[in-house]
């Protein structure tokens, strides 16, 4: 007798809307639901440091910069909420308060956890790039590295890993993040508590 295989549906993102708050933050792959489990302190403390020198970088250039939880909605089954988001000035226009946001950031930051960090690698670097998400950057406080992946016609190139010195980005109007220097002087030495 052959075995039957019970196939889930996918999970869309009306069914996410209607999901009960818990407390929990969700992203959806391809119609799977991941749970994303809350963060270590230290991961807490580089997103607030990151969000601080991006807002000041924002003050000086323009665009707009957001903390997680904000759903980013590619299709009806991939949404994902970023660490720390960045529009540039041009973006921002096409930003609507009331409504969520449907299309790529110019630049994701993800801060990486140890329960995070192979779909950060993975899963999540891969649908970033599908959906057209200029920079891609990962913040490893622990091994105190910065890993930058740029989109290029056939997808996210090897990522550039940092560890000394800084790392420009190629998104208009910003700068660099390293573990030295983010775009305003951030340092890995400083996300110490």
């Amino acid at each position: 007798m052959r075995r039957v295989e019970v196939v889930k549906p996918p999970i869309s993102y009306a069914d996410l809307q209607r999901m009960p708050d818990d407390g929990n933050r969700y992203e959806l792959y391809d119609g799977e639901l991941w749970v994303v489990p809350a963060p270590l302190l230290i991961h807490q403390i580089v997103i607030g440091r990151l969000h601080v020198a991006l807002v000041e970088h924002v003050r000086r250039h323009g665009g707009a910069v957001f903390v997680a939880p904000l759903d980013i909605v590619f299709s009806e089954y991939n949404v994902v909420q970023p660490d720390v988001i960045y529009f540039t000035p041009e973006s921002v226009r096409r930003l609507d308060p009331r409504q969520v946001v449907r299309f790529p950031p110019d630049a994701a930051f993800e801060v990486l956890s140890p329960s995070t960090a192979r779909n950060d690698r993975g899963r999540k670097r891969q649908l970033m790039a599908r959906y057209g998400v200029p920079e891609y950057w990962i913040l490893d406080p622990l091994a105190k590295t910065v890993e930058l992946s740029r989109l290029t016609e056939i997808g996210y190139d090897q990522p550039i890993v940092v560890s000394e010195g800084c790392c420009a980005s190629s998104v208009p109007a910003s700068k660099s993040i390293s573990p030295q220097c983010s775009l305003t002087g951030l340092r890995f030495d400083s996300f110490r508590p």
